[in-house]
């Protein structure tokens, strides 16, 4: 095959997506430390998901307009650090496209390889035996290939670049250690692997297809109306005037629900419709203009409708200052809150917030200035790249990498100081902040030469674990006597969900006895963690 078009591309970009999703907990069992966190393969799963669900949604057999949607699709669907290149990745192949309604191998390959290049840019301390390594060793050298071999077409560069991407995956334990250590490739390498494997299979007329799709349930026939009758009536601004297509709109809403009114009124939308996820039907609306009136009414069977707004919408007075905090466990939700946090998005370990996510969340603080604390460093990537898009706010991206980081932050924060000057305040106190977490291991494994069994107990102290044992009590002692030293003035113990309110107070008691600080223990109610230990 000397050219690809839309369609061929597309096809490509399905069996892709189905050959990952169908080995992400394959990806996700390389994780190299053994704690109940890894998610590479879910992330690099939910973003190529999102990309090639607005692909789908588009119809187009443009190759143009599939490589756009794809890259726009990826970017705000990104997750995890993972998930954040692959984005970069084809957010390059889409640049170097250009235009073109098809692809000779070599114009592929330049694609490929001018995508990994924004990669590498988009990390601020690239890391090799990583996926960056794998995507450009693989386009680099099935690029010098397609050049001395230019009648191998689309099948012999394809060929050549799962190869390639093979050995420098296979070769990923010699540049990083800690994969040799635990008998693993890296992560994000094996699933880019799994994209390119797709894509080849397609080519070779054998494409892949997800294997565990879930039976949709047909809908019972019934005369009796269930979910929200939703209604609303849009104004809408220049931009959503110019972006505004009613057949994409009905496409969309009919995905949301049915028994569809929609009215167009020169620059005003009216609608009325029954569904279950009102607030995807307005999160729809609010593209395209401003709200002058929302009514949601509660039509599920046996329940007397109750009108939940029905009042023009009024414009919020823009503040000076917002904060957007990432946190998993209803207590320390709570927490960020009492703590002047404008809006807690759900995340953290095994659920990474997406771009989209941080996005939807600055829309919802109407603030001039907006500090986003991600509170975990899988995140940072996603809640930067959310800040590169938001345009008319000014966006800081706090690099905290834990909880007890993100709530020193908060708490540091003041309202009367410039944006300057809260910057490094909020900087210095997550810089005097050390972070433990207690946990389990899900595997048997070798870290920093230690041996590590399924069901053993960790102390992580930042990033290391320092501490194994069979018992979780031990194993939070040991740790608190790692993290406390002479210097040391505050410590907050966060109890997580599978922890009991003696456990908490056995521990709150030793620190007492044996140290001169403050203890300041939290309900959290957060998962994989049993507690969380800052000391400060």
């Amino acid at each position: 095959m000397e050219k690809i078009n839309g369609k061929i591309l597309r096809d490509m970009l399905e069996s892709g997506s189905s050959n990952l999703n169908n080995h992400k907990k394959d990806v996700d069992a390389l994780n190299v430390f053994p704690v109940p966190d890894g998610d590479t393969g879910t992330n690099m799963s939910l973003t190529f998901t999102n990309g090639i669900n607005e692909v789908r949604k588009s119809g187009s057999d443009s190759l143009p307009v599939i490589a756009k949607t794809l890259s726009r699709g990826l970017l705000m669907g990104a997750r995890g650090n993972s998930g954040v290149i692959l984005s970069q990745i084809f957010r390059g192949f889409n640049q170097a496209v250009a235009g073109r309604e098809e692809l000779t191998a070599a114009e592929f390959a330049e694609a490929m390889l001018n995508g990994s290049k924004l990669a590498y840019k988009a990390v601020m301390r690239p890391v090799e035996g990583t996926i960056l390594t794998v995507i450009r060793e693989s386009s680099e050298n099935a690029n010098a290939f397609i050049q001395e071999n230019p009648d191998a077409g689309i099948e012999g560069y394809m060929n050549c670049m799962v190869a390639e991407a093979q050995k420098s995956l296979d070769n990923t334990p010699e540049l990083l250690p800690v994969l040799k250590e635990a008998h693993v490739v890296d992560s994000g390498g094996s699933g880019l692997l799994k994209i390119l494997e797709g894509f080849k299979a397609s080519l070779d007329g054998n494409p892949f297809v997800e294997s565990a799709k879930i039976p949709v349930k047909k809908e019972e026939k019934s005369e009796k109306a269930s979910g929200y009758r939703t209604e609303f009536i849009l104004e809408m601004n220049d931009a959503g005037m110019k972006s505004f297509n009613e057949e994409r709109i009905r496409k969309n809403l009919s995905r949301l629900g049915n028994k569809i009114t929609l009215i167009i009124d020169d620059n005003v939308i009216k609608l009325r419709m029954n569904t279950m996820m009102p607030g995807d039907v307005l999160t729809l609306g609010q593209r395209y203009g401003e709200f002058k009136k929302v009514q949601i009414e509660n039509i599920q069977d046996d329940l007397k409708p109750s009108i939940i707004q029905d009042e023009p919408v009024k414009k919020v007075e823009e503040k000076e200052y917002g904060i957007i905090s990432v946190a998993a466990g209803d207590g320390i939700r709570k927490l960020f809150t009492e703590y002047r946090t404008d809006v807690v998005v759900s995340g953290g370990q095994t659920m990474n917030p997406s771009t989209n996510d941080f996005v939807e969340a600055i829309k919802k603080v109407p603030a001039r200035h907006i500090f986003i604390l991600p509170n975990n460093s899988n995140i940072i990537m996603a809640a930067k790249q959310a800040a590169d898009v938001t345009e008319g706010k000014d966006i800081i991206v706090l690099e905290t990498k834990s909880i007890p980081q993100g709530l020193s932050a908060c708490i540091s924060f003041n309202p009367d100081a410039s944006v300057d000057e809260n910057t490094e305040m909020m900087k210095d106190a997550i810089a005097n902040v050390r972070t433990g977490q207690v946990t389990y291991a899900i595997k048997d494994t070798s870290v920093d030469g230690r041996e590590i069994h399924q069901g053993d107990y960790m102390g992580l102290f930042d990033k290391d674990i320092v501490v194994i044992d069979k018992d979780k009590m031990t194993t939070a002692k040991q740790l608190i006597e790692k993290m406390i030293d002479e210097d040391s003035e505050i410590v907050t113990l966060i109890k997580g969900e599978d922890a009991t309110d003696e456990e908490c107070a056995e521990l709150e008691e030793f620190i007492s006895e044996n140290y001169e600080t403050d203890v300041d223990v939290q309900n959290g109610g957060q998962p994989v963690y049993s507690f969380i230990i800052g000391v400060e």
